[in-house]
């Protein structure tokens, strides 16, 4: 039996946890997203934001439309565009992984392919680090992208943020959400 004064530090720390939850709430407010001109789903961790603007990949002329959402400096985002024959898509895909590498003035430190979560469709993954404007003091960064197509449709998920700051379990999230529809 509990005596007065135990019952009110038992009730003391029932409150003070009560308090603390708040606190404890995850940064991410993870949502599911459908893309506007592409047919794909994702889950993101914050309102996006999408643009649309045209690109060259190494030669090939498309619009790309980006959808994504920042959280503490880390940008989470999926990229689509439409290559103009199916014979485009890989030097397209292999443009968009060197451009991004590129942008990061980065090294690849993994990369493989593989079957992605969006169904049977082959994908490139890779993790690189680099430091963008290299010349301007920036943080490193280090980078995870999968690259994949369906059709003539062509699509990178990101994940970018400082180094030492992305969880591995919201980019795992992130990327085992996509899926195109």
């Amino acid at each position: 039996m509990l005596t007065r004064s135990s019952s009110i530090l038992v009730w003391c720390a029932i409150i003070a946890g009560a308090l603390m939850l708040p606190a404890c709430t995850p940064t991410y407010d993870w949502r599911e997203v459908r893309g506007n001109d592409a047919p794909f789903v994702v889950v993101l961790p914050a309102k996006p934001s999408s643009y649309s603007r045209p690109v060259n990949l190494d030669g090939i002329r498309v619009t790309m439309t980006m959808t994504a959402a920042e959280v503490d400096g880390i940008t989470f985002a999926v990229g689509s565009a439409q290559v103009p024959d199916p014979a485009a898509v890989q030097p397209a895909l292999n443009a968009m992984k060197t451009a991004m590498v590129k942008n990061i003035h980065g090294t690849i430190r993994h990369e493989k392919s593989s079957v992605s979560a969006a169904g049977p469709i082959p994908s490139i993954d890779i993790e690189a680090t680099g430091t963008p404007a290299a010349n301007s003091g920036s943080r490193p960064v280090i980078l995870f992208a999968r690259f994949a197509a369906k059709d003539r449709r062509i699509y990178q998920t990101v994940v970018i943020g400082p180094e030492k700051a992305v969880p591995r379990d919201a980019v795992d999230m992130f990327f085992t959400s996509f899926k195109l529809d």
